[in-house]
């Protein structure tokens, strides 16, 4: 097999690797009926080399469209179900004593993979919530002082359901800096409702997606064509500028003690560009920034208590800042 070209038969030129993403959608939805948004965003974010926090309450299909996304891509994945009593070494692997060769080997932990799902991230206390910070950040994982290089590419798909809900553990701030998007998963309309109960009922086994008629559309050679033209995407200093003042508007608003970042800025500026980029333009423009600002900016701020308890979001922040702030011409 040619080296530029992957087992979906993919060959790796950017104009072939956006129809191959493109034709993702139409993949993941013969297992996941309407999440069309969260499908883009999970792109996005392997374009970006981020990771995604999905939010939803339990039995919105967040784990079958991580595994959908997966088989789809060709992608090596492993899931970890996060509870109270699991470790980090649980997630991360540990040294391990072999008795045959009394030396201390090590054992590689699911977070050696293509895409990790890390289920109910939210219901683990934060220590085992922070065995990810190295591995999400550096992409490598240091055990015993030894640094060990995690595969490329590698994203953590984490769910989480609402902080509201029983016996969850709220994500610390700095974590939460670290996913590249934070996508809600809402309850489906009531066709969509309907559409699962009859894939159901004509045997539909979420457990077995190949019986579905979920196959590789795209790879890892798709993949890295993308990102090399993604990295060519123009960005004026217009745009710039309109990210920047996007992001300090966010500090100086009344209804949050917690702004974005400089490195939710670069967030929102690599999210416009893959955006850009996946809609056909080399070139990046204001409603690109607006389309991502929510699921980049969402999770990087934080509400008063008093603006929280009359109601306001964090979307609703956002959204009013996108009116207000002047888009470049």
């Amino acid at each position: 097999m040619d080296p530029t070209t992957d087992n979906a038969g993919n060959t790796g030129n950017p104009a072939d690797a956006r129809a191959s993403l493109e034709a993702l959608r139409a993949e993941i939805a013969k297992a996941v009926v309407g999440q069309d948004p969260a499908v883009t965003g999970l792109v996005v974010a392997l374009l970006c080399r981020g990771h995604v926090l999905l939010e939803g309450v339990p039995g919105v299909a967040k784990t079958l469209l991580v595994r959908a996304l997966a088989s789809a891509l060709e992608l090596e994945t492993k899931r970890v179900q996060f509870t109270p009593d699991l470790m980090p070494s649980d997630v991360t692997g540990s040294l391990v004593y072999d008795t045959r060769t009394a030396e201390f080997s090590f054992q590689a932990g699911p977070v050696f993979t293509n895409l990790l799902l890390a289920d109910e991230i939210n219901r683990t206390p934060p220590k085992t919530q922070s065995s990810l910070l190295e591995a999400m950040e550096e992409r490598q994982v240091t055990v015993d002082g030894v640094p060990r290089l995690l595969p490329d590419p590698f994203l953590v798909a984490a769910t989480q359901n609402p902080v509201e809900y029983e016996g969850t553990y709220p994500l610390p701030e700095a974590q939460l800096d670290r996913f590249l998007l934070k996508l809600t998963i809402p309850l489906p309309s009531r066709q969509d409702e309907i559409d699962v109960l009859t894939r159901h009922a004509e045997g539909f086994n979420p457990r077995d997606l190949r019986a579905a008629g979920v196959r590789p559309v795209a790879g890892p050679a798709d993949l890295e064509a993308a990102r090399a033209a993604v990295a060519k995407t123009n960005v004026s200093p217009e745009i710039t500028a309109y990210v920047v003042d996007i992001c300090r508007a966010t500090r100086e608003s009344p209804s949050l003690t917690l702004g974005v970042s400089p490195r939710g800025a670069t967030a929102l500026l690599a999210t416009s560009r893959a955006w850009a980029w996946l809609t056909g333009r080399d070139y990046v423009i204001p409603d690109d920034v607006k389309a991502l600002a929510l699921p980049t900016l969402r999770h990087r701020v934080q509400l008063r208590p008093e603006a929280e308890m009359e109601g306001v979001t964090a979307d609703s922040v956002i959204n009013a800042i996108l009116a207000h702030v002047p888009v470049p011409r």
